[in-house]
């Protein structure tokens, strides 16, 4: 969809922003939301958790990744800070020289809250199709559900619907299993035997 307005937004937009103010620029807008309340807060970084061990750190995994919260996304025009984006190593050669980063991640998770859902469905996910980004997670800690799309032919998929607790196995994260809801930290503490499995060797 094309998007057209009379002035432009420019970084200099972003850095007049309060800190408590994340600020995008997305087909020439600027867009801002608060900080993520904790509820969002805690699934983003729960599943972070998750993913690292096994897929950066080698810890019962296969490594091969790197992880980043809320990095800065430079794709072409447009400026998006996604909750979590994950890189293969051989993606990423080398560490960015500045404070954000121009190369599309190979996955990307959205934690949906009342403030960002109607970009991170809209804008921002027409955005990382354009790029090139092969995986995009939307995690919605208000209904319990996460969505798993795969890039195909410049479109999404939608591959995988999970809600609850579910035993979740979605790429790029196969060789991983993890009950959903370790996600809702605050609806449910998990049991013992909630753990994540340990990929396969």
């Amino acid at each position: 969809m094309a998007h057209s307005i009379d002035s432009p937004a420019t970084y200099a937009d972003i850095e007049a922003l309060p800190t408590n103010v994340v600020g995008e620029i997305l087909y020439g807008a600027l867009v801002t939301h608060p900080r993520p309340t904790p509820r969002h807060g805690g699934a983003s970084s729960t599943l972070g958790m998750i993913t690292g061990n096994p897929y950066q750190l080698g810890q019962g995994g296969p490594g091969g990744w790197i992880f980043i919260d809320e990095p800065e996304l430079h794709l072409g025009p447009h400026i998006a800070v996604p909750d979590i984006a994950g890189w293969r190593r051989e993606t990423m050669s080398g560490p960015p020289e500045n404070a954000y980063i121009e190369t599309p991640p190979d996955w990307i998770c959205e934690v949906l809250s009342p403030a960002t859902e109607k970009y991170d469905k809209g804008d921002k996910r027409k955005i990382y199709a354009l790029f090139g980004v092969k995986h995009l997670w939307f995690v919605d800690p208000r209904n319990k559900l996460l969505e798993v799309f795969s890039l195909q032919d410049k479109d999404w998929l939608l591959t995988d619907t999970f809600q609850d607790n579910d035993d979740v196995s979605a790429p790029p994260f196969d060789e991983l299993t993890f009950k959903l809801g370790l996600l809702w930290p605050f609806d449910t503490p998990p049991a013992k035997n909630d753990a994540p499995a340990e990929p396969a060797s």
